[in-house]
């Protein structure tokens, strides 16, 4: 993986000196290389930092064609790429290099935009098209790859990450409605925290000409009506996924570099691992988390599974006290509002396996968004009773599953019914998502410490009827199973923005590691997109079809567990040290009182009631204390207004 950074201008000459302040900032993407291309008018300018894992020696970006005709800068990482590097050269394509980003520029050239249907795996790249004059930015289906971009003085300005369009000169300030639809956990996935700076949404493709710029849908879930669903055995998905997933991890361990593999207590990275396993001759080695707190803590059962898989493990303790050192640190790469310190706790995870000597990761990120891993997709199977159980019946399970999940109380599991703000949603849908519901209470529990020229300006805007005008309702939602319609819709939002970003690209990249996702490979969700929800959840079973298709590769303590969701403890629970320490300074302090929006009164007078709080409650405030916090670092480092 690398970082990219593109300027293009209708008009004006690039400056040099915006285009590598940019490229510079994104040192940490690519510590192993930087090279820049301005065309010869001064127009379109490109600049790369590279992060070596295929080719180690060849490689280095921009790279072009034979006539110099496209040029092309890639933040990527294809699969099965040397089975198209063979077609292009039967189709009389000279390969300069043996990476694999390569292959994209001779696929646009063969096919156009069209070549994103033939590429797998996660990708942000920018080619500039000198015969045609445009220019061609893509982001893979899933938005693994992060790609911003603006246009400021007439000018489009592309890069992995914000920091880096600021570095060009992009002013920065945040963005109040972004903001507003954040607080409600329903951040549109084109939007970003910062006025004037936009994403490419996950599996788009954004072209650039003297005209302007236009966005172009490739790919999308296209879950099958009910009455279109395949009929196949139980046994047949569970062979299928086998294979399927197999086929994923094996071209996922494909590097010039050694391959690791991140490790917690629960299914998804306990299956990468195990199957990986089978297809390494050496032992693997594995990289787990252990938190102070016990009820966080799955350090003994990563340790079990390591030692299933015959892997090695390095296990990385994670103290309050080195939370609130690296939090800012954390936030500041992820360029987004923490709301637990589990983004933290990542960023010295990939920290530790940088130190190890290992540049690639496999990872169990995207399990939970295909298969409805999280206790919010269980709840809406109990909610909408399609099953037409008695009432008592359903109320004892959904108790049944919150005893379950006390770490999901307050974050993913909704307590409350549809608030009025959610009418809408039902009168579109038919029902509300319980994911929403449970955001909405978070929404309503924050507004109090929000200015009142916030609330004023922003509360009578229909979040809802926002983010859905860009939801293709008719062609993706209606007709559908509700849990795929709530897993739709969940990976609109917190795929990207959240769980990939945050928990993905930002606290990996951050230490130059490239994290591989298999249950996100197209192929497997296309796949599993096609199952019956009884194949994904099976009465309070989540990921069934999963847990039996990995049972070869996995503990029988792995096999028979519940879905524990990765948080930290909460800072709330140790009022003495290090993080809440940071907490209690910061948001009592002048950095508090110059962040727009929040009323810093309100605050500190909810810090001060802090110790009379049972510990649910403190669970709770610690969302809202962590979301407060991060926006004083962004203020802080971005130097916002």
């Amino acid at each position: 993986m690398c970082g990219i950074v593109a300027i293009f201008s209708a008009e004006e000459p690039i400056s040099e000196s915006s285009l590598k302040l940019g490229t510079n900032c994104l040192k940490h993407r690519g510590p192993d290389g930087e090279k820049f291309w301005i065309s010869s008018d001064r127009r379109v300018a490109l600049g790369h930092r590279r992060l070596s894992i295929i080719d180690l020696r060849g490689g280095d970006q921009p790279i072009t064609n034979q006539d110099e005709t496209l040029y092309i800068i890639a933040n990527n990482e294809f699969y099965d790429f040397e089975r198209i590097q063979r077609d292009l050269k039967q189709w009389g394509y000279q390969l300069k290099t043996n990476s694999d980003s390569e292959i994209a520029l001779h696929l646009y050239d063969e096919f156009g935009t069209q070549c994103l249907h033939h590429l797998r795996g996660e990708f942000a790249f920018i080619i500039w098209d000198k015969r045609n004059e445009v220019l061609f930015a893509a982001r893979d289906r899933f938005g693994i790859k992060p790609l911003y971009y603006t246009i400021y003085n007439d000018t489009l300005y592309l890069a992995s990450e914000v920091k880096a369009l600021f570095a060009a000169g992009v002013p920065a300030a945040w963005d109040g409605e972004s903001l507003w639809q954040d607080t409600w956990g329903i951040l549109s996935p084109d939007r970003t925290l910062y006025a004037n700076v936009n994403q490419v949404p996950p599996g788009y493709f954004l072209l650039a000409s003297r005209s302007g710029i236009r966005l172009h849908r490739y790919w999308d879930f296209n879950y099958p009506l009910i009455h279109d669903l395949p009929q196949s055995s139980p046994e047949d998905y569970i062979e299928q996924l086998r294979h399927t997933l197999d086929e994923a991890i094996q071209l996922r361990l494909r590097a010039d570099v050694p391959v690791g593999c991140y490790l917690s207590g629960g299914l998804d990275s306990s299956a990468v691992l195990g199957i990986a396993a089978t297809h390494s001759s050496e032992p693997i080695q594995a990289f787990t988390i252990a938190f102070e707190h016990e009820a966080y803590n799955e350090e003994a059962i990563a340790r079990e599974t390591a030692a299933y898989s015959q892997a090695n493990i390095q296990v990385i303790p994670i103290r309050q006290k080195d939370i609130a050192e690296n939090f800012a640190d954390a936030t500041w790469h992820c360029e987004m509002l923490s709301i637990n310190a589990n983004t933290t706790a990542k960023y010295l995870l990939s920290r530790a396996a940088r130190d190890a000597g290992y540049k690639v990761v496999l990872t169990g990120e995207g399990s939970d968004e295909i298969f409805g891993g999280y206790v919010h997709f269980r709840q809406d199977i109990l909610l909408q009773n399609q099953q037409q159980e008695n009432e008592e019946t359903i109320q004892l399970q959904l108790e049944e599953l919150r005893q379950k999940n006390q770490a999901s109380i307050g974050l993913l599991f909704s307590e409350n019914e549809s608030t009025p703000d959610l009418n809408s949603v039902q009168r579109l849908l038919n029902y509300t998502p319980a994911w929403m519901q449970a955001y909405a209470q978070r929404h309503i529990n924050s507004v109090p410490f929000y200015s009142s020229e916030f609330i004023d300006q922003f509360q009578k805007r229909d979040v809802y009827r926002i983010f859905f005008n860009q939801i293709d309702v008719q062609g993706q939602l209606k007709g559908r199973e509700f849990v795929n319609q709530s897993l739709y819709l969940w990976s609109k939002t917190n795929l990207a923005n959240l769980l990939l970003r945050m928990l993905g690209d930002g606290v990996e990249m951050a230490h130059s590691i490239e994290g591989r996702l298999p249950f996100l490979d197209h192929k497997v969700v296309e796949l599993v997109r096609n199952m019956p929800i009884s194949m994904k959840i099976r009465g309070l079973t989540e990921k069934y079809v999963l847990r039996e298709a990995a049972k070869p590769f996995i503990t029988d303590t792995v096999y028979n567990r519940q879905k524990h969701p990765f948080v930290a403890p909460p800072s709330t629970f140790n009022p003495n040290e290090a993080l809440q320490q940071l907490i209690q300074d910061t948001l009592r302090s002048s950095v508090m009182s110059r962040v727009p929006f929040y009323n810093q009164a309100a605050v500190i007078q909810l810090l001060d009631q802090l110790p009379t709080m049972n510990q649910s409650q403190r669970t709770t405030t610690d969302f809202l204390l962590l979301r407060m916090l991060s926006a004083c670092v962004l203020q802080e480092r971005f130097g916002l207004v």
